[in-house]
């Protein structure tokens, strides 16, 4: 069981701290209890965060650790005072130095976009997210040239979540499009893909897997079995080998691995981080 406790404490979402802080944490096999604690954006938020973070502490009978990404000086000064645990502030560690190099303040702002109304950068990954949902399983042909990628593989290879994630955390436009068993009969890619080939990346899959995902979706199903998996697998491998296009296997890799491997072969011109 969990003996100590990690807090990630923002006066925004909470994403980065946490993000960052289990990057770390992840280096280390050891069991922690981990509470993300976002929008503590007042004093009084700031006292009461010191309160759960020292009560933890009593209860564990050990030093909480806390992942900080406060702008608010007030409220980090409260809580740099008042708890504790071991206080990871990732602004006085990066922030500030960067400050002193750069020779200018830093705007201090909270979270990702001081205004998510007003900003471009924000409109720019709805608009991804929006054209990757339409652009989900080749549901629309229409405006395909917007791609910013284009991911090909049989179903169930990867291709939807890998395209939301480019979208929502880099703002691409990403669509995904699934090869069929006409395309194999064919041995062609799908006739709306052709002209747009240099955007295409191909994702694949052990047959074993796939067959285990499948089950869950239709079980003891053709689509499912482990023949059809091998000859769609196959099939598919085959024909971008034959075109020229990209790929690699999802089986043992992470969503944000999978998208950093497209990124470095396919190097859209449009990132938004």
């Amino acid at each position: 069981m969990p003996n100590r406790t990690v807090f990630f404490v923002s006066d925004g979402t909470g994403i980065t701290a946490e993000t960052f802080g289990g990057a770390i944490l992840a280096q280390f096999e050891t069991q922690l209890h981990c509470v993300r604690l976002p929008f503590v954006d007042t004093v009084d938020k700031a006292h009461q965060t010191v309160r759960q973070i020292n009560q933890a502490g009593a209860h564990d009978n050990k030093r909480p650790i806390v992942f900080t990404t406060l702008a608010n000086e007030d409220v980090f000064r409260v809580i740099s005072e008042g708890c504790e645990g071991m206080l990871m502030d990732m602004f006085g560690t990066f922030v500030n130095p960067l400050e002193k190099e750069l020779g200018i303040k830093s705007n201090h702002r909270i979270g990702r976009f001081s205004d998510a109304s007003k900003s471009k950068q924000y409109q720019s990954r709805i608009d991804a997210i929006n054209f990757s949902l339409d652009h989900d399983d080749g549901q629309s042909h229409r405006d395909l040239e917007s791609s910013d990628v284009i991911l090909i593989g049989v179903s169930r290879s990867g291709k939807t979540p890998t395209s939301l994630y480019l979208a929502m955390q880099y703002g691409l436009k990403a669509s995904n499009y699934p090869l069929i068993p006409e395309d194999f009969d064919r041995q062609d890619l799908p006739p709306a893909l052709k002209p747009h080939q240099k955007k295409l990346f191909g994702l694949t899959i052990l047959p074993e897997r796939l067959s285990e995902i499948r089950q869950e979706r239709r079980p003891h199903s053709k689509y499912a079995s482990i023949e059809n998996c091998r000859h769609e697998v196959r099939e598919a491998e085959a024909m971008m080998r034959r075109s020229g296009i990209r790929w690699l296997s999802t089986t043992t890799k992470s969503i944000e691995e999978i998208s950093t491997t497209i990124l470095q072969e396919l190097r859209p011109e449009r990132l938004a981080y």
